[in-house]
């Protein structure tokens, strides 16, 4: 179906359509929070959600969270605030502390989170939306095939997820960067350049800049396209998966004392995709913890390489065999 009206610049209309379908998924009268940096993403996002959510019978507020990382980060926060309020927004300014663990992109995506979860909280919000589109989708997955991380990490970005209770949203995951500029532009819309988005210390933008460019020229166009498409399709095979696990934990899993126990034979009896996945599973969910493959490898050993080997320390827990089941305990 055409949503494109005589005058309305496609972009627009594209932007505003994407919205429009994710704001469907929420109940009449509920209120959706914009992440609003002040970049053309969260710009045009912010833009059309203040078009949709009224028609919807939804309620709408802006956040902008100032990291307080570079000079000016205060008077940025506060145009992309100023920004909101001319598009009929309720905006606040949260200004957070970023920590280091994981480095400096990683502490001030925890950060941000955070904030945005309590604001979530506060205004009792139903859900959040985020501005990420196409692009970093398929930057998202490039970072991960190059980490060697997995089908766990080149799934990319869920189009809904979940934040503590809060729903998180991205609806402009199918959207071209190109396009939300081109929608600020044809709204009078002035996006922030956040100058730390060329800054080639970050992995990211090299990615940006450098990596998918080259891919681009060498293989072709439709480089984006190909890996976000990557992304969905094994995001499907994971829902799959853990479909599987969901049925088959349920007959092999056991709490022990201090821990939980995996009967060793039903593990060995899996394919091996499987087993990982379950292993990584029961770590996840009773320690809150993530194993690296190499670490789940070496769980996998005492199921299909049991020669009398010992305890295995792992994140916030221990691996060891007894008998014929693979204990779990808390170190």
């Amino acid at each position: 179906m055409d949503e494109r009206r005589p005058g309305l610049h496609p972009a627009v209309a594209e932007v505003r359509l994407a919205v429009r379908r994710a704001l469907t998924t929420l109940p009449s009268g509920a209120t959706a929070i914009v992440a609003l940096s002040g970049g053309a993403d969260s710009l045009a996002l912010a833009a059309a959600t203040a078009f949709e959510a009224p028609k919807l019978g939804l309620r709408a507020a802006a956040v902008t969270v100032d990291h307080g990382l570079q000079d000016g980060s205060t008077d940025a926060a506060a145009a992309a605030a100023a920004k909101a309020e001319a598009l009929g927004f309720e905006a606040r300014v949260v200004r957070v502390e970023v920590g280091a663990d994981g480095g400096p992109e990683a502490a001030a995506r925890e950060a941000r989170y955070a904030a945005l979860r309590d604001a979530a909280r506060d205004t009792g919000a139903a859900a959040i939306l985020l501005g990420h589109t196409l692009d970093d989708q398929a930057e998202t997955v490039l970072l991960g095939l190059a980490r060697g991380a997995g089908a766990a990490s080149l799934q990319g970005m869920a189009d809904a997820a979940e934040l503590d209770g809060v729903a998180l949203l991205r609806p402009l995951l199918a959207v071209r960067r190109s396009t939300t500029r081109a929608a600020c532009a044809a709204e009078g819309l002035e996006p922030w350049d956040d100058p730390q988005n060329a800054d080639p210390r970050f992995a990211r933008v090299r990615v940006r800049e450098t990596v998918l460019p080259v891919l681009e020229a060498e293989l072709g166009p439709g480089i984006a396209d190909a890996l976000a498409r990557t992304a969905a399709q094994l995001r499907e095979d994971a829902e799959a998966f853990d479909e599987m696990i969901d049925e088959t934990i349920e007959d092999i899993v056991e709490h022990a004392e201090a821990g939980i126990s995996v009967s060793a034979p039903a593990l060995a009896a899996n394919p091996a995709a499987l087993r990982n996945r379950i292993i990584r599973h029961v770590v996840a969910s009773e320690f809150h913890q993530s194993l690296t493959r190499t670490q789940t490898i070496e769980v996998a050993r005492l199921v299909t390489d049991w020669s009398g080997q010992g305890p295995i320390d792992l994140p916030g827990c221990r691996a060891r065999r007894v008998g014929g089941r693979i204990e779990f305990t808390a170190r």
